[in-house]
């Protein structure tokens, strides 16, 4: 395994060269979005130079260039994913279009009044509130697997899996937890027990291997912007067996292959569920973001964020007034640490660390259910990704302590 160097990382993200309230830049809002390497930002720059034009319409040259282009960002991804076919690659904006699609098609279609959906209280609204609503529409019942020890309950999972199941769908990795959950095991139970199963890897694929065959999973959703790709670009990937009998959420052009009066055909996989002119430059960014992404090991990069981890997490326990969320075990982390300030409200500890050139997210993460499972309003989340260093974490302790100081909080 080779070892992953942040400060060459970091030489390619131009952004992250800037000073914020005249302190350089900490980036640490990584679940959020991620920064964007220059050689991402030159692919997308030289689709709009040199090969602007829609896709699969055209027969000039431009068109041609462009249809090459975003089918091989297609393949790339199936490659990255181990795919069994590209048509089993849909193009969508992101994970929450991705999944709300798996709920308007195949859950529309396949589920009846009754009919249980599993899923738990640390998903992001992304995979809650489309199950909320296909369980209005429908008469369904929707379960959620509850917390344990700032974990998944895997007992309780199995209990609620039941033979009335027929969708479980569940995040890898939280949000707000940075608890990875145990999923293979949970596929192959929900299967054995008759239902499908939808991982939620907005949050896991920018940080490790997936193997969608090996995982056997049948749905899975993630987002461009996440893993140093542009915004408005992500995919879902669903088994063709599935993808083949469900109709599209979205009609027009694009995804049509003959239109009479009173009656139209549609396009073979994946193209039926692609209406409208995609996202060309988002998918040509996508490419080479995961290019960019597999000129490092993921072996590497998960090493190196566990390995921040593992050197932030005792120091942030060392001061005093401030609790971290998630497992008490720092192993159990990935590269994602949520924490409040006894006192302070974290809009204000979010907002006197940028005053110190840090950049972290603060309020209930878009996972309220959660939130208020942990019995708080708001948290402050710090994460981490491949251009973040040691001395990173050291600022941060530093700006935590000053924060403190400043609002006379107490003694460390």
């Amino acid at each position: 395994m080779s070892r992953l160097d942040p400060y060459e990382v970091k030489k390619n993200f131009k952004i992250l060269q800037q000073k914020i309230n005249d302190e350089p830049l900490i980036y640490l809002d990584n679940a959020a979005t991620t920064q964007k390497p220059q050689q991402v930002l030159d692919a997308i720059n030289h689709y709009y130079k040199w090969e602007n034009a829609n896709v699969h319409r055209g027969v000039h040259t431009l068109a041609e260039r462009a249809t090459s282009s975003y089918e091989k960002a297609r393949a790339k991804v199936r490659k990255f994913l181990n795919a069994s076919d590209t048509s089993e690659i849909i193009f969508t904006r992101g994970t929450t279009t991705s999944l709300n699609m798996v709920a308007q098609s195949f859950g529309e279609a396949f589920l009846k009044a009754k009919d249980e959906i599993v899923i738990s209280v640390m998903e992001h609204h992304a995979n809650i509130i489309p199950w909320q609503e296909l369980a209005k529409r429908k008469g369904l019942t929707l379960k959620y697997i509850e917390l344990k020890n700032g974990e998944l309950d895997v007992k309780m999972a199995q209990n609620l899996i039941t033979d009335k199941t027929k969708i479980v769908s569940l995040t890898h990795i939280s949000n707000v937890l940075g608890v990875e959950n145990p999923v293979k095991e949970l596929i192959d139970y929900a299967h054995n027990k008759g239902a499908i199963f939808v991982l939620d890897a907005a949050q896991s694929l920018p940080h490790q291997r997936i193997d969608v065959q090996a995982l056997d999973v049948d749905f899975l959703a993630f987002s461009g912007h996440k893993m140093l790709g542009p915004t408005g670009i992500g995919v879902l990937f669903g088994k063709r067996k599935f993808l083949e009998v469900m109709e599209p959420v979205e009609f027009g052009g694009e995804m049509i292959d003959f239109v009479y009066r009173n009656t139209s055909t549609l396009k073979e996989l994946p193209w039926k569920f692609e209406a409208g002119t995609p996202n060309i430059a988002g998918a040509i960014g996508l490419d080479a973001a995961i290019q960019y992404l597999q000129r490092h090991d993921f072996d590497a990069i998960k090493a190196h964020e566990k390995e921040l981890v593992e050197y932030l997490f005792p120091k942030l326990q060392a001061i005093n007034s401030l609790m971290l969320y998630g497992p008490e075990e720092m192993s159990k982390h990935t590269g994602i640490l949520s924490f409040n300030i006894d006192g302070l409200h974290p809009h204000d500890v979010a907002t006197a660390l940028d005053m110190q050139g840090i950049a972290v997210r603060a309020g209930h993460l878009c996972a309220q259910p959660l939130i208020k499972n942990l019995n708080v309003s708001a948290l402050v989340r710090a994460s981490f990704y491949i251009y973040n260093t040691k001395k990173d974490c050291e600022k941060l302790v530093d700006a935590i302590i000053a924060v403190k100081e400043f609002f006379s909080h107490g003694p460390i």
